[in-house]
């Protein structure tokens, strides 16, 4: 999986908010080293600015800059994926013996698809459902794909979208993969990952959902 820092982090706003939080976060010394920050666990302008700056790229609110528990909850998931490199199902809880499966581990909001033990497409960081409407965990199957289906209940549209548990399903979105609080139990995939998902599933193939995202 290649979730590059610069990619993870994005460009800084050209004008960061005017309120900047004086105050060290609980996590200060963590968030320091994430955006290669000196590690003084002192918070600076500096600090500050980088911070906010992966706050807004992110939709973290409120974007004041401090170093607290959803900033670094956020940066520790991505820290977490890309520990995962080219062997998510190193533990072995996606299952290997249905042949093509597309898996996603709600821990550290990756998804894959494997068939047997290979690896077929992935990992790729997704976003699952909030706190309140989390995704669903089990073993299921595709059962209806609509390639621009348009959400009658949230009205909006679920491009490649792909169900696979009651209201569930694969689909893609625009905002970013670590965008809080998360999605309203659909796994949101970026444009590139949704398509690639599209092409390589199909209905009757299983999905696999295990853990448990973090803040819910």
């Amino acid at each position: 999986m290649v979730v590059p820092l610069s990619v993870a982090l994005g460009a800084a706003p050209a004008q960061a908010a005017s309120s900047c939080t004086a105050s060290a976060g609980p996590y200060q010394k963590q968030v320091e080293k994430f955006l290669g920050r000196p590690v003084d666990g002192k918070q600076s302008t500096a600090d500050c600015k980088a911070i906010q700056g992966f706050q807004k790229t992110h939709g973290i609110t409120p974007s004041a800059g401090y170093a607290g528990t959803l900033t670094w909850q956020t940066m520790n998931t991505m820290i977490a994926q890309k520990a995962a490199g080219k062997t998510p199902n190193k533990a072995g809880k996606c299952p290997v013996n249905k042949g093509r499966i597309a898996c996603v581990d709600l821990t550290r909001q990756l998804s894959w698809i494997q068939d047997g033990s290979k690896l077929v497409y992935g990992p790729v960081p997704v976003r699952t459902g909030r706190d309140g409407s989390e995704t669903r965990t089990g073993l299921n199957k595709v059962y209806h794909r609509n390639i621009k289906h348009w959400s009658t209940l949230y009205k909006v549209w679920m491009p490649y979208a792909q169900f696979f548990d009651g209201g569930q399903a694969f689909h893609s979105v625009e905002k970013s993969m670590w965008n809080p609080p998360g999605s309203r139990g659909c796994v949101n995939m970026r444009p590139a990952d949704a398509k690639a998902y599209w092409n390589k599933l199909k209905n009757g193939d299983d999905v696999f959902v295990y853990g448990r995202k973090p803040g819910t």
